[in-house]
C-alpha cells in the first residue's frame, strides 16, 4: 500500500498582491467601488455560500475517514505480514501453506480497495477555489465507498488473523525454544570436550569417544550459521540431536575410569571362577566311576562326555579371557565387554555340566535308598490336580480328565518299572517329573477357564 498523495493550498500569486495595493492608493470612494465589483465575481474566489461549504466539508470529513481506514488496514496488513513470516519460518504443514496462499489472497483484494481510495483521493482536489458543488458531492460518495471497501477488507484481515491463532502460538513457541536450544547444545559440546580432556590426562585414551564428539562438529559449524539458512524445525532438531550425543560422550568419559576398575574386577573374578571349574571338572570322573559301578547304563550314558565337554569349556574360556584383558590394556571397551560375555557364558554352560554329573549321583542314590518320597510327591500333585478339576461338578472335564488319567497310568507304569535286579531309576526319576509337568499344565489350564469366566 502507498501513503495517500497530498496536493498543497494554492499561493497568492504577484498580480493579486500588486492589485490590492493599487487599491489601496486610489481614493475611498474608488476603492469601495472596486471591492464590490470584486465579491461580485471580478475575484479569484467564488462564495457558495453556507450549502457549497457544508458539502465542501462532508467531502473532506469523508476523506478523512478514508485514509484513517486506509492506515488502519495498513498496519494490520504490516502486523499481519510479520505473524505470517513467523510462521513460514517454522512450520511447512499443510495448514501453514493453506495459510500462505489465503494471506496472498487478502494482499492482492487489499491492493485492489487500496488502488480505489488512492484513484478516489487524486480524482478530486477538495482545496481548490473554484470547487463545484457537485463535484464535492461526488468526492464524498467515492471516498465514502472507498473508505467502506477498506473497512470490509479490514474485517476480513482481522478475521484471518484470528484464525491464524494456533499456527502463531505453535510457531512462537518454537522459535522461543530456539536459542535455548542451541545454547544448550554448545554447553553439552563443551563440558563433554573438557569431560574427555580430564580422562585423557589421567592417561586413558578414549579413542571412541574422541571421534564420536569430533563426527559432531560439522552439526556445531551448521547450529552456528542459525536458522535463517537451515530454518528453524531443523535448527530444534539439530540442537536436540547434538546436545542428546554431547551428553552421551561426557557421561561416558566421566564414567571411563569406574568403568575400567570395575573390569579390572571382572577379570579377577572370572580367573578365579575358571580355576574353580579346573578343579571341580576333575571330580567329574570320580564321580561317573561310582555311577558305572553302582547303576545301570541308562542312568550315566549321557554324562559321559562332561569331563571332555568341562575341560574344553574351561580353556576356551580362559583364552577369551586372555582376548578380554587385552583389549581392557588396550581400552578396547567394547570388545572387552563383549569378550567377558562369552566367558560367563562358558563359565555357566561348563559349571552346569560339571553339577550335572554330582546332581545325578545324589538324586539316584536317593531314590535307590527309598523311591517311596518320589512316588508320593508325585501322586500328591496328580491328586491335587484331580480335585481342582472335580471341584463344583460332577464329572470332570474330559479336556482334563484325560491327561490326568494319562499321568496316572504313565506314573503306574514307572513305579512297575523298579522292579527287576537293576532297575532304571533315571528313567523313573524323568518319568514322575515329566507327570509332575503334565498335572501342572492341568491346573494352569483350568485356572485360566475360570479366571476368564468370572471376568
Amino acid at each position: 500500500m502507498t501513503a495517500t498523495r497530498t496536493r498543497p493550498r494554492p499561493r497568492a500569486t504577484a498580480s493579486a498582491v500588486r492589485d490590492v495595493l493599487g487599491l489601496m492608493l486610489l481614493p475611498l470612494p474608488l476603492v469601495l467601488g472596486s471591492l464590490a465589483g470584486t465579491f461580485a465575481g471580478g475575484g479569484t474566489r467564488r462564495w457558495f455560500g453556507g450549502r457549497g461549504e457544508s458539502r465542501r466539508a462532508d467531502a473532506q470529513a469523508a476523506k478523512d475517514a478514508a485514509a484513517a481506514a486506509f492506515y488502519e488496514l495498513d498496519s494490520a496488513q504490516r502486523d499481519l505480514r510479520i505473524s505470517m513470516e513467523t510462521i513460514t519460518a517454522v512450520d511447512s504443514s499443510p495448514q501453514a501453506a493453506r495459510a500462505v496462499e489465503g494471506f496472498a489472497a487478502l494482499g492482492r483484494r487489499i491492493d485492489e480497495v487500496s488502488h480505489e481510495y488512492i484513484g478516489a483521493v487524486d480524482a478530486h482536489d477538495l482545496d481548490r477555489d473554484d470547487l463545484e458543488p457537485s463535484v464535492a458531492s461526488r468526492a464524498r460518495e467515492e471516498l465514502n465507498r472507498a473508505r467502506d471497501e477498506l473497512v470490509r477488507v479490514k474485517g476480513e484481515l482481522d478475521r484471518f488473523a484470528q484464525g491464524l491463532g494456533p499456527l502463531l502460538d505453535k510457531a512462537e513457541t518454537q522459535l522461543a525454544r530456539l536459542a535455548p536450544a542451541v545454547e544448550r547444545a554448545r554447553a553439552a559440546l563443551l563440558s563433554a570436550s573438557n569431560a574427555l580432556d580430564a580422562v585423557r590426562g589421567s592417561g586413558m585414551r578414549a579413542d571412541d569417544l574422541a571421534a564420536r564428539l569430533a563426527a559432531l562438529a560439522p552439526e556445531l559449524t551448521m547450529l552456528n550459521q542459525g536458522a535463517g539458512r537451515h530454518g528453524v524445525a531443523e535448527t530444534l532438531h539439530r540442537a536436540d540431536h547434538v546436545l542428546r550425543e554431547a551428553e552421551a560422550v561426557r557421561a561416558e568419559a566421566e564414567q571411563l575410569p569406574e568403568r575400567a576398575a570395575e573390569m579390572d574386577k571382572r577379570l579377577v573374578s572370572l580367573r578365579t571362577r575358571a580355576q574353580a571349574l579346573t578343579t571341580r571338572a576333575d571330580s567329574v570322573e570320580p564321580v561317573l566311576s561310582e555311577l558305572r559301578r553302582r547303576f545301570s547304563a541308562a542312568c550315566w550314558q549321557d554324562l559321559q562326555p562332561v569331563p571332555q565337554q568341562a575341560a574344553l569349556g574351561v580353556r576356551q574360556a580362559e583364552e577369551k579371557l586372555r582376548e578380554a584383558s587385552r583389549a581392557r590394556d588396550e581400552q578396547r571397551w567394547p570388545d572387552a565387554i563383549a569378550l567377558l560375555g562369552t566367558v560367563r557364558a562358558l563359565l555357566n554352560s561348563t559349571d552346569e555340566a560339571v553339577s550335572a554329573a554330582a546332581d545325578r549321583l545324589r538324586r539316584l542314590n536317593a531314590v535307590a535308598a527309598d523311591p517311596r518320597p518320589e512316588i508320593d510327591r508325585t501322586r500328591f500333585a496328580v491328586r491335587d490336580a484331580q480335585r481342582l478339576a472335580m471341584a463344583g461338578r460332577h464329572t470332570p472335564d474330559q479336556r482334563h480328565a484325560r491327561p490326568l488319567d494319562d499321568a496316572v497310568a504313565r506314573l503306574d507304569r514307572a513305579v512297575a518299572g523298579l522292579e527287576g535286579r537293576h532297575p532304571d531309576y533315571w528313567h523313573f526319576l524323568t518319568e514322575t517329573e515329566a507327570v509332575r509337568r503334565a498335572a501342572a499344565r492341568v491346573v494352569e489350564l483350568i485356572r485360566e477357564e475360570r479366571g476368564a469366566g468370572a471376568g
